[in-house]
């Protein structure tokens, strides 16, 4: 186990679920080794919940993408969010309400739907004080959720960590230590008007991909010099240009929106950190190792779906609850145009199953890669390959 190996997973709903097969191929080639593959965890959104169930776990590897896997490889979108008939008849008639007699409510609805069961499924699976036990048997260093701030704009990473890790502050983002909770986790993954905000201490935070402009940053304040980071989108595959002689429908426009969310940021990040090694290389080794010098290289592994994820939910439209597809079949969400939204929304075992079983393909595809970065090796060969993923993802 390298200290200053992390593991980045980005946000996205359902999404997430590939994230999974990504952990099952490590684990695979992790073997039976002792430790942790991933002392640095960072997560956002719906990677923040895989993030922290892995520092939950963080003593045995093995158990906790198990436990991962079983829950992904049987989710329920009742197991997430109210998807009965009444309780979305219910919240339809709530924002109906607003927009005809906005000027009447004293208190407009908070979110589309109820995550109430998430917190229930978080409670019961996660115990939070385990993380700081880990930490202190020394098997993780520190563990990051990202969560986007309502009233300051500002992107938050509240993190648990070794001692050694120090709150920090840039431009638009902050690092603030704290005792991660279900609370951390809601907030992180509450995507816009979808899921209710959470407060916490005094602001309301929302879903952490809004308005984070430097995913990789939490990991490299807390130490990291070597990433792995699992996205579930790829701007190759979902920034294609075709012909529309349609208006665009309310899920076309909501499911751009959320790609620009979960899927820019990483891309331009990703770019900054390599032109960033590409000018450290230039400096002679010598000024590099200098104690007064505080920059260092930053190696990157990027492993990203092959395949179009909102053209996989689209097949599995029909596992949804009926109340969820009739909801969604209104604001044009039925169709393949408007299938980005459900794919962010899909939490149904069709669905789920498949997307894990794509990301363990595409990291056993890159089999060599990701076992020589395991294995701590820094060859040219990962080079090569951090320059190929970043032209791909741009």
């Amino acid at each position: 186990m390298c200290e200053s190996t992390a593991l980045i997973l980005t946000g996205g709903g359902a999404r997430a679920a590939y994230q999974v097969g990504v952990l099952q191929a490590v684990r695979e080639l992790w073997g039976d080794r002792p430790g942790n593959p991933f002392p640095i965890l960072c997560g956002t959104s719906a990677g923040a919940i895989n993030a922290v169930t892995l520092a939950v776990f963080a003593e045995d590897y093995g158990n906790a993408v198990d436990r991962l896997s079983a829950i992904w490889g049987n989710f329920h979108a009742s197991q997430v969010y109210r998807s009965d008939g009444a309780s979305v008849a219910r919240s339809a008639a709530v924002w109906a309400s607003m927009l005809a007699m906005g000027w009447f409510l004293r208190r407009g609805p908070h979110s589309l739907l109820d995550n109430t069961p998430l917190r229930e499924l978080l409670d019961a699976h996660l115990d939070y004080a385990a993380i700081g036990r880990a930490i202190e048997a020394g098997v993780l260093r520190a563990v990051s959720v990202t969560c986007s701030g309502y009233a300051s704009g500002e992107s938050l990473s509240f993190f648990q960590a070794h001692p050694s890790v120090q709150p920090w502050r840039r431009a638009t983002r902050i690092g603030v230590a704290t005792r991660i909770t279900t609370d951390h986790l809601l907030a992180s993954s509450a995507i816009p008007f979808v899921f209710p905000a959470v407060k916490i201490h005094r602001e309301f935070f929302g879903d952490g991909s809004l308005r984070q402009l430097a995913p990789i940053s939490p990991a490299v304040q807390m130490g990291a010099e070597r990433i792995l980071v699992v996205g579930v989108g790829s701007l190759k595959h979902e920034s294609r240009r075709v012909r529309s002689d349609h208006y665009p429908s309310l899920a076309q426009i909501a499911g751009h929106a959320m790609s620009s969310i979960f899927i820019d940021g990483l891309a331009v990040d990703l770019e900054r950190a390599d032109a960033i090694n590409r000018t450290l290389t230039q400096i002679p080794e010598p000024i590099r190792r200098s104690p007064g010098f505080a920059h260092r290289t930053i190696e990157t592994l990027v492993i990203e779906p092959s395949e179009r994820l909102d053209f996989i939910a689209a097949r599995h439209f029909k596992a949804l609850p009926r109340a969820i597809r009739v909801m969604l079949r209104g604001v044009g969400a039925g169709g393949r145009s408007g299938s980005t939204v459900l794919s962010y929304l899909l939490f149904e075992k069709p669905y789920t199953e498949d997307l894990i079983h794509l990301g363990y393909r595409d990291a056993m595809a890159r089999r060599a890669e990701l076992a020589a970065f395991l294995r701590g090796e820094d060859s040219n060969l990962q080079a090569d390959t951090q320059k190929n993923n970043l032209s791909c993802s741009v």
